[in-house]
């Protein structure tokens, strides 16, 4: 099981060490303040584009569902007949130059897994690029999309956006990074366009190896290895036990890169993962091995809202 440094500590300790981090934090916050107001005041250039860009982002670090809630975003559009472009970071992933398109044959070491599972399971163009903005241009000369979302990238002033959503999921101790998890203040939700929250609906179960999906009460009783690497792994435990699962519960860290050892668990219990945990995992995948697909889960209100704006 790997967790973070943080996470092995005890209250008393890790409260302790955030103390100490606070002249750290304090810091971070000025050097972002500055930085938004040199945006402001046009000392650093923000890149404007024909299409609308939409930003589904958050002001912590850490998991709040952000991937899913892009995925359900695509899928509103291409229905409308809009030929969409998703562009991310590629955090995690080993690519560090230029543009990358990934699509369903994409290695998620080289991607990050977010990108991957995005390309995969939305059948939609995604471009990875540290600079977000030119993610962007290049969808744009390249493959003439008609919209954009970046999945994160809120405090990418330099990607103009036509839209900001942030998922809420609480700001922990309150305090800036390193002492704690918010890269802004609270007050940038009153300027965003949107806050909601990742509400996920789990659907079925997929075999890893042969793609074969199940029903949610196929392991209902069942006792099942349930293993997450990502942001809030409690979520997903909590998910699978109101299905009925009896999970043996492994936690790793937030875009762990699994390896074939770290799930060689010795016995024939049912292995089940999350989608974004499972497609760092295809080349060494068994018929012991599921995850859980699921959806998030958007209001009519949010996404009529949502059309009128654009």
């Amino acid at each position: 099981m790997q967790r973070s440094l943080l996470d092995s500590m005890d209250l008393n300790t890790r409260g302790f060490v955030n103390v100490l981090l606070l002249p750290l934090s304090a810091i971070f916050y000025l050097s972002s303040l500055v930085r938004k107001a040199f945006y402001r005041i046009n000392l650093l250039k923000i890149h404007q584009f024909d299409v609308p860009v939409i930003i589904v982002g958050n002001i912590t670090v850490g998991g709040s569902g952000k991937t899913p809630i892009v995925m359900a975003l695509v899928k509103h559009f291409k229905a409308q007949g809009k030929k969409v472009g998703v562009v991310s970071r590629g955090y995690g992933g080993t690519h560090s130059q230029g543009s990358l398109l990934v699509d369903a044959s994409t290695p998620a070491d080289i991607s990050g897994d977010e990108p991957a599972l995005i390309a995969a399971q939305s059948n939609v163009l995604v471009m990875v690029n540290k600079n977000r903005a030119q993610a962007v241009q290049d969808l744009i000369d390249n493959h003439n999309v008609d919209i954009v979302i970046s999945d994160d990238g809120l405090q990418h002033y330099g990607m103009g956006r036509a839209v900001e959503i942030c998922v809420e999921n609480g700001f922990g101790n309150g305090f800036f990074l390193p002492a704690g998890p918010l890269r802004e203040s609270k007050n940038r939700l009153k300027s965003v366009d949107f806050v909601i929250q990742s509400v996920l609906k789990p659907v079925t179960f997929i075999n890893l190896k042969t793609q074969k999906s199940q029903p949610l009460d196929y392991f209902k009783g069942k006792k099942c290895r349930a293993v997450a690497g990502i942001g809030q792994p409690n979520k997903f435990f909590t998910m699978l036990n109101d299905l009925g699962v009896d999970t043996i519960q492994h936690s790793f860290a937030d875009h762990y890169l699994f390896i074939k050892q770290d799930l060689d668990f010795k016995d024939t219990h049912p292995i089940i993962m999350t989608a974004k945990d499972c497609v760092k995992c295809n080349q060494f995948a068994t018929e012991q091995m599921w995850y859980l697909q699921v959806e998030a889960e958007l209001s009519d209100e949010f996404l009529n809202e949502l059309d009128e704006k654009l």
